[in-house]
């Protein structure tokens, strides 16, 4: 059964009650999801591909956003695509994560984490741009030893973090690790995400030839690990217009989960795709 998840873009500014809005109406069209993008900083000249990014573009805090949105909702999951995990503390992001889960009755499960593409936000964060692939390794491996450690605490030894005997409070709902997805448009990437990763979820212009290799290539490194590759979640990108043979064709790929975005600027417009969306694919049914 596909899954269906609404993006929340960051053109769409942060009115907070546009925000509330756009995620009361999600749930109430049965989308399981909802997914919030994230930049810390940009810069002039910022560009991914050929897109350049406007310097004044409003890049909210996407967990600050889904925690905000949790309070004003009951059912629908909270997830980022993507959250920018090299510059981020996974010590204390684990205490964030959680917390979230826990305000929100365990809805934080849709956590999907990348790299980043903008060396001048590596610098700004003091981040050195060819270690963002270890690091995001260390971090994952962290997060998941926080969450699972009990009161005698966890200890780690890695190259770009450490600790000794730490605990970390409170634990996700229901105890566990929040599930990880690994995000990005690599062959890396897909290797990270059945290595370490619950899901992946590739991004790009990537052909039809690519996108296969890569989902091999995460399943297989799946197996490597010792991992059930079958247990990976696929998450793609599609259009708030597609068909149900679109849908079909994903789903023969092997994808589990599609994430549209409306089109439209104005927030009655965007509410209308939403609801179209829903209609065709009977998602409140």
């Amino acid at each position: 059964m596909m899954k269906f998840a609404i993006n929340y873009s960051a053109v769409s500014g942060l009115d907070p009650d546009r925000l509330v809005t756009y995620a009361r109406h999600a749930e109430d069209c049965g989308f399981e999801g909802l997914y919030m993008p994230e930049h810390i900083v940009l810069y002039p000249g910022a560009k991914y591909g050929t897109f350049d990014f406007p310097p004044a573009l409003p890049f909210p805090d996407p967990l600050d956003c889904l925690a905000f949105a949790a309070a004003a909702t009951q059912r629908i999951l909270l997830g980022t695509a993507v959250l920018l995990l090299p510059y981020h503390h996974p010590v204390v992001l684990a205490k964030r994560l959680a917390t979230i889960d826990v305000l929100s009755k365990g809805r934080m499960r849709l956590l999907t984490v990348g790299l980043g593409t903008l060396p001048g936000e590596a610098r700004a964060m003091g981040v050195d741009f060819s270690t963002r692939g270890r690091r995001t390794d260390e971090a994952i491996d962290v997060l998941r030893l926080l969450w699972e450690g009990d009161e005698k605490g966890a200890s780690f030894d890695g190259e770009f973090f450490g600790f000794d005997d730490a605990t970390s409070f409170p634990k996700p709902h229901g105890g566990g690790s929040l599930p990880i997805h690994v995000g990005g448009s690599s062959r890396a990437a897909a290797r990270r995400a059945g290595r370490r990763g619950d899901g992946y979820f590739p991004g790009g212009a990537l052909t039809a030839e690519e996108r296969a290799i890569q989902w091999e290539l995460a399943r297989a490194a799946a197996v490597e690990a010792g991992r059930d590759p079958g247990a990976l979640e696929y998450t793609r990108w599609g259009a708030i217009d597609m068909s149900a043979e679109q849908v079909e064709a994903l789903a023969a790929e092997g994808v589990t989960r599609v994430l549209v975005s409306p089109t439209a600027p104005e927030p009655e417009r965007q509410r209308e795709e939403m609801s179209a969306f829903a209609q065709r694919f009977a998602l409140s049914g």
